[in-house]
């Protein structure tokens, strides 16, 4: 009966300088007596408690970053052990397809890996609802050191970050878990109560049930049976026609196999219902100490809502609450440029971006990356995520490990000298070209935004227009995709998106 949660096997990362929780199954009643050895065999901590409702949950005092560990849980008569236990960096990497996108899939691929015994990756179960099915798939899932067989499986992001730490602070541990579903809103990585407290919530659950229809699970399972068969037989097409052409892009693959249609249905046991991933992938890793979270999400709400601010500060408020740190760290990324091919610019995603800045400005200890250099006209899914991983890593050195990591200069405010708007930066910018700063848009009291000319001058931008005499309003990069961005800091990391 005795059960520490997976995450506590052979191999496993504890959280360095944070109290240890370490749970799991018992039996009601049992005293739990949880026991940390180091490389030597010398105790560390030693703690017990008991099993209440069949689960048990034991707390150890911080400790410092180390390998070679021996963790043991034992009861009356059973004992567990797991060996070869780190102490170290724990991150939760979560959010959609961007995040989940594999190693091998990326830019360079598995390639880029390099053995690494104390880089290691937990990937939750993908599994949309609680099941017997996903309940043994949490049981049997285990820590993975990163080498070049098992690297290529893990997320592209999350990869190319831990490397990085790993190479900055090779006395640290890192352990990553994998927490990620493509497609997936913000609103399915909260539970029922938090978007019930917010009007968006509750829009976004009555507009999921009105799909549903009422549909059963047996309705449903059959449904996402026959589109799991026209994927998987969409993929092996693509795939065959990428293994004679290595170069093809998404539009030549699709134009050739046929066009990919995103269908997926809806029911009670989609992943794509608010609150369903909270409940059967969030809920078996809580509450696990963590050093921060690193979360990449956005694309599937920005057509979808005007308050992805609202939804995602909620969405923070309670990862913090059921792991147990009202100050974790939470550092995410910007959308970047994209639009579909031939699509029509939406000015969707740049209202999603500066709804992800506010979210930084307005929500203690976060950090935010920009991406508004990158990203590919008609794909979605960017498959050089070397810039993603290296940023993050630069945010975290400046968050996580008080360094002096570099991050993207940004707007702090504007004033009106005559027919001049000037926005002052946080840091001086100017532009990678040596040409003209471009995107630049400004708008009198009408509020009728026109192009206008822009002058950088140490750390402020001059923003004119000659048909607009007295400037009420400004904006930079007000678009869902642009190849032409050139205004950067002196750093070379592009400036952030504003309407001011």
């Amino acid at each position: 009966m005795l059960q520490p949660a997976s995450l506590f096997t052979d191999g496993a990362v504890l959280c360095r300088d944070r109290e240890i929780r370490i749970f799991g199954r018992a039996e009601s009643g049992k005293t739990v007596t949880v026991q940390l050895r180091d490389a030597r065999g010398s105790l560390l901590a030693e703690e017990s408690g008991t099993s209440r409702n069949g689960r048990f949950e034991i707390p150890l005092p911080p400790q410092r970053a180390q390998a070679g560990c021996t963790l043991t849980v034992s009861t009356e008569g059973e004992r567990v052990t797991a060996e070869d236990v780190a102490v170290g960096d724990v991150y939760l990497a979560g959010g959609q397809s961007n995040m989940e996108l594999e190693l091998r899939n990326s830019a360079g691929g598995a390639g880029q890996v390099r053995d690494d015994p104390l880089l290691r990756f937990f990937n939750v179960p993908r599994k949309a609802f609680v099941c017997e099915e996903q309940q043994r798939a949490v049981r049997e899932t285990r820590w993975n050191p990163v080498n070049r067989e098992t690297a290529g499986y893990n997320s592209a992001v999350a990869s190319i970050f831990g490397q990085i730490v790993r190479t900055r602070h090779p006395e640290i541990p890192v352990g990553i878990i994998g927490c990620y579903w493509g497609g997936t809103s913000v609103t399915c990585w909260m539970d029922d109560e938090t978007l019930g407290s917010l009007s968006e919530g509750i829009r976004y659950r009555q507009a999921y049930q009105a799909l549903c229809g009422g549909k059963t699970m047996e309705q449903y399972l059959a449904e996402e049976a026959a589109f799991n068969a026209y994927c998987e037989d969409w993929n092996t097409k693509a795939d065959a026609y990428r293994a004679g052409h290595p170069d093809a892009g998404w539009e030549e693959v699709q134009e050739t196999v046929g066009r990919f249609e995103w269908n997926p249905p809806a029911g009670p046991g989609s992943p794509y219902r608010p609150a369903g991933l909270a409940d059967s992938m969030l809920a078996e890793i809580a509450p696990v100490s963590l050093t921060a979270v690193l979360f990449y999400q956005g694309e599937e709400d920005a057509s979808r809502t005007d308050c992805y601010d609202v939804l995602m500060t909620a969405m923070i408020r309670y990862w913090r609450s059921i792991f147990r740190n009202a100050e974790l760290p939470f550092l995410f990324v910007q959308l970047p440029m994209w639009l579909d091919n031939g699509a029509e610019d939406t000015f969707q995603w740049p209202k999603t971006r500066l709804a992800q800045a506010a979210v930084r400005d307005s929500v203690r200890n976060t950090g935010m990356i920009c991406l508004l250099d990158e990203g590919e006209y008609g794909n979605i899914h960017p498959v050089n995520k070397q810039p993603v991983g290296i940023r993050l890593a630069e945010l975290a050195e400046r968050m996580i490990y008080h360094g002096t990591g570099e991050v993207s200069p940004h707007a702090v405010g504007r004033f009106v000298r005559g027919n001049t708007m000037i926005v002052v930066m946080s840091a001086k910018v100017r532009t990678k070209d040596g040409e003209a700063p471009r995107l630049l848009e400004i708008a009198g009291e009408d509020g009728r935004f026109v192009p206008a000319e822009g002058e950088v001058e140490e750390g402020v931008l001059r923003i004119r227009a000659e048909q607009v005499k007295h400037p009420a309003a400004v904006r930079y990069a007000w678009c869902d995709w642009s190849d032409r961005v050139n205004l950067t800091g002196e750093n070379g990391l592009p400036l952030e998106p504003f309407a001011l």
